[in-house]
């Protein structure tokens, strides 16, 4: 095979070229990665039988170890969002902060909601409620709509089971319960600084909300909805079981090492916890809507996480193919003697989602690029998962389709999205990483 100087130069060739039909093109991500997955093996000379198994094995092992979890995580979050769950949730959080703090209310319901549910369906379920809570308070659609996108898009990059996290986890073989346990602690500060650029600097641009229903009429439209609480379970009951089953791995062995931990251990399994939440989540069902849910929204939810399977395999293949090259030593040996750390895959991260625009796309090709420098670079897996988060936050601009998603529902011209969304998104991810650096330095 080449020297590693020509294997990095071919790295750079790769992603640039991963950047240019993704953006440019709008080309499907799983037959990008896959492509360039051949690509850099023919250019690094790995042998040809080498190359088609390092793909094979690389989208196998991802897709073995993390499949059956994206796939329950996305059913629960078309469940959820098809029962009227977050509005639900976010009714529950408004008697919790007042109506007159809707901001607040927004950013916070927006960190739990997008946690099962992707940040672009999430503010397009909850913008009713959030122009009607913008007509009764008399603030400023720009408050309203940047509190609630940094809200969502805090726990999107960062928290299992929404997917890009969890295939970083996967690629990277990170412990999910600590992704989980770290992400939802390091996204606390980056929503705070969205809600505090929501209200100090979003408000100075004046967007009323025009045609919208009062918060009590669309509470009537929507009828009968679960309790808060219920809502919440679906989302809080998994993530709980797989917190307990990284307690009960620790060395120590908090719960001991007999049948208690075992069961910890199985029921905390991301498989068995993921799976669970699915009945749990058929719970908040009316019985006239069962059903439509068990043959329609189950459905919808498989086809949903399609897509985000095939990138995250594809992600694990050329994770694969660059592990197996001579790019992990030399990148390791050179990166090694410039001291960036935990702010590495943070770059990295952010350059690519700045370049192409989509959060996942940037997580998983940034994780496969990763995976095998974590050694020589000496960098904890879940760290390292969410400085890549961090980074794909940073920035979302006219190449993203939640750019469009946020500016387009809020009544916002193109020029004010820029200054107030934009702008939110740097300060979120910058935020973030200095998060993580913090708490990678105390643990």
């Amino acid at each position: 095979m080449v020297s590693g100087g020509m294997a990095v130069i071919f790295l750079a060739l790769c992603v640039g070229l991963i950047i240019y039909l993704t953006s440019k093109f709008k080309a499907n991500a799983f037959v990008v990665l896959i492509f360039v997955a051949f690509i850099f093996g023919l250019l690094v000379q790995m042998p040809l039988p080498e190359i088609v198994k390092n793909i094979r094995d690389g989208f196998g092992g991802t897709l073995g170890y993390i499949g059956i979890v994206i796939v329950a995580g996305t059913i629960i979050g078309t469940i959820l969002e098809n029962t009227g769950a977050a509005l639900a949730m976010t009714q529950g959080i408004l008697r919790v902060v007042g109506k007159q703090r809707s901001p607040l209310a927004m950013s916070i319901a927006g960190y739990v909601v997008s946690i099962p549910v992707f940040c672009d369906s999430g503010y397009v379920i909850m913008t009713p409620l959030n122009k009607a809570l913008a007509k009764q308070s008399g603030k400023s659609m720009a408050t309203m709509a940047i509190a609630l996108a940094t809200g969502l898009y805090a726990t999107h990059c960062l928290v299992p089971p929404t997917p890009g996290p969890i295939a970083a986890a996967g690629v990277l073989g990170a412990d999910l319960g600590r992704v989980i346990g770290f992400g939802l602690l390091v996204s606390i500060p980056g929503m705070i600084a969205g809600y505090l650029w929501a209200v100090f600097f979003a408000k100075r641009y004046d967007i009323q909300p025009e045609g919208t229903e009062s918060y009590e009429t669309l509470v009537e439209r929507y009828g009968n909805l679960p309790g808060g609480f219920h809502s919440c379970l679906p989302i809080l009951i998994p993530i709980l079981l797989i917190l307990l089953k990284s307690i009960a791995s620790y060395p120590t062995h908090p719960f001991g090492e007999g049948m208690l931990s075992e069961v910890l251990q199985f029921i905390g399994d991301p498989v068995t916890a993921l799976m669970l939440g699915i009945p749990i989540a058929l719970t908040l069902i009316k019985p006239h809507q069962f059903k439509q849910a068990v043959e329609g929204w189950m459905s919808e939810g498989v086809q949903h996480a399609a897509l985000i399977l095939a990138i995250t395999g594809a992600g694990g293949a050329f994770g694969k193919i660059l592990k197996s090259s001579p790019l992990s030593d030399y990148l390791g040996a050179s990166l090694s003697t410039m001291h960036l750390g935990i702010f590495l895959p943070f770059i990295i991260a952010a350059a690519i989602k700045t370049a192409q625009g989509s959060s996942t796309v940037s997580i998983i090709t940034t994780a496969s690029i990763m995976a095998p420098l974590l050694g020589s670079l000496g960098l904890d897996p879940t760290f390292t998962v969410l400085a890549i988060g961090a980074g794909a936050m940073t920035v979302s601009h006219a190449n993203d389709s939640y750019f469009w998603v946020v500016s387009q529902f809020s009544g916002m011209d193109t020029p004010t999205a820029y200054k107030t969304f934009t702008s939110a998104t740097a300060i979120l991810g910058f935020t973030t990483i200095i998060s993580v650096a913090l708490i990678s330095a105390i643990f």
